[in-house]
């Protein structure tokens, strides 16, 4: 047994010990030593193909959809909203009042689509409007901090030219590149869900906007992570040479045999549900 494989076993060993049931690793697909070692050596399955979308953070403000109005909740009415429409979903935690609760957590953010009033989380969860949209922020520049390196003289002095017009003129609306050459913070949107075919996902957009211009000064990039059957994937505002859509899970069914449960059902082999919920303390 090589020392990654004895890495992986120990691992999964704790993770018993800690009373887990599943163990989930994440890789890209372009990865083939990791996909060897887990797939082929380890016994994992591959589970899910979702994408990371990322957006930078300019001076000057991203535009929302004009149809779509957003409101922001607190953490007790963003919870029973989560639990009331998402605790279905996979990876839902079952402490999300600890999640929405933490100091890294930014708010929540419902849009709606269509002329609706907001009355209230009561009123809403009753009533909810045809078309909505919810997503939550995380600051993770409280834990972390990233760095581009390697980069050329040529490209930090356009780049910082970006910026400099994009503060002088916001107005030109510049697609400014974010000094990602020195250590930056990023957020993190978490909890995206909502409801409503092709305006759900314009609500979605606005939802994603008003979380990136609240990081203005804050961040230099906002990303999520969205499932790769989600309909709200489609209006999400991103740059593609910041993005990952080559991301892939791998779980486990932890235990003697890896079978699966008693009826003989094992998540790791189900099939993928249009979205998940990424914990952002994970990420």
């Amino acid at each position: 047994m090589g020392i990654a494989r004895q890495l992986v076993h120990r691992l999964e060993q704790w993770f018993e010990l800690m009373g887990a049931e599943y163990a989930y690793m994440a890789t890209d697909r372009s990865n083939e030593a990791s996909l060897r070692l887990f797939t082929g050596r380890c016994g994992y399955s591959k589970f899910r193909t979702p994408s990371l979308l990322v957006h930078p953070v300019h001076s000057h403000r991203l535009r929302a959809p004009r149809r779509a109005t957003v409101v922001r909740l607190g953490a007790r009415d963003a919870e029973r909203l989560y639990r009331s429409r998402l605790a279905h979903v996979e990876f839902f935690p079952a402490d999300i009042g600890a999640v929405l609760g933490n100091a890294l957590s930014r708010g929540t953010f419902l849009a709606t689509v269509g002329g609706y009033e907001w009355g209230g989380v009561d009123r809403f969860l009753a009533c909810p409007p045809a078309s909505w949209a919810v997503a939550s922020a995380w600051d993770c520049g409280g834990v972390f901090r990233l760095q581009v390196r390697g980069a050329s003289r040529l490209r930090r002095a356009a780049a910082a030219a970006t910026r400099a017009l994009d503060r002088a003129a916001k107005w030109l609306r510049v697609p400014s590149v974010p000094d990602f050459f020195r250590p930056f913070a990023g957020w993190f949107v978490y909890g995206l869900a909502g409801s409503g075919g092709r305006d759900a996902a314009m609500a979605a957009e606005a939802v994603f906007a008003s979380i990136v211009n609240m990081a203005r000064g804050r961040a230099a990039a906002v990303a999520v992570e969205v499932a790769a059957m989600d309909p709200l994937r489609g209006r999400i505002p991103h740059w593609r040479r910041l993005s990952c859509t080559e991301d892939l899970w791998c779980m486990k069914r932890l235990g003697a045999g890896g079978g699966g449960h008693a009826d003989g059902w094992d998540w790791a082999r189900s099939a993928p549900g249009q979205s998940i919920f990424v914990d952002p303390r994970e990420v």
